[in-house]
């Protein structure tokens, strides 16, 4: 996938396309030095990075604020503000716990006059409230209903971007949790699955 073929799967428009553009060269930048994403999938940024993130937004169209868990270099976060830039109203908390990361997503932020905020802190400690919670390569399912359990005791429904093991990560959530989980297919590689959590959370 190009940009173009982006532009055509998902309608973003040609500022959206250019903010996109933009923020993959800040990545590639920031990714020779620290680790954000893995450097083979660079290469691969439209599809692997920019639609693997944009592809929540229909699942939630009416959703206005996001809160992305663990955000590191930005995703989903950074492309669904993007996305959402010309959006009244919306808003995208980037939250983590790592400084340097933190620095990263502040520039993005600022270079793209994004309507995001960054939050260094670790996520369960924050009282956030969000239409929706987030997050990509942040945790196994166990450990994000526990991060994420204050934003949705306030009403968030979960999408979570896990990959072929997500049936097994469910299996041993449930030993902990309580949850209604509906088991979605991604749009950016067959082997990848989103989660969809609306249930509040309760203890097992």
């Amino acid at each position: 996938m190009d940009a173009l073929a982006f532009q055509a799967e998902t309608g973003a428009s040609d500022a959206a396309l250019a903010d996109l553009d933009a923020y993959r060269l800040m990545l590639e930048r920031g990714n020779a030095v620290m680790n954000l994403v893995g450097p083979a999938s660079l290469p691969d940024f439209w599809n692997r990075h920019a639609m693997d993130s944009a592809q929540l937004l229909p699942l939630a169209p009416q959703a206005r604020t996001w809160a992305d868990l663990g955000a590191g270099a930005g995703l989903p976060g950074v492309v669904l503000a993007i996305l959402l830039k010309q959006t009244p109203d919306a808003k995208v908390w980037l939250i983590d716990s790592l400084a340097k990361r933190c620095r990263f997503l502040s520039e993005v932020v600022s270079s793209l006059s994004l309507p995001a905020e960054v939050v260094n802190a670790r996520a369960e400690t924050l009282s956030i409230k969000a239409d929706i919670v987030t997050a990509r390569a942040c945790a196994p399912l166990d450990r994000l209903l526990h991060f994420s359990e204050p934003y949705r005791r306030r009403g968030a429904e979960a999408l979570f971007l896990k990959g072929e093991q997500a049936e097994k990560e469910i299996t041993e959530a449930r030993r902990h949790h309580r949850f209604d989980v509906e088991i979605l297919p991604s749009a950016s590689d067959p082997r990848g699955r989103i989660l969809r959590i609306r249930s509040r959370p309760s203890a097992a």
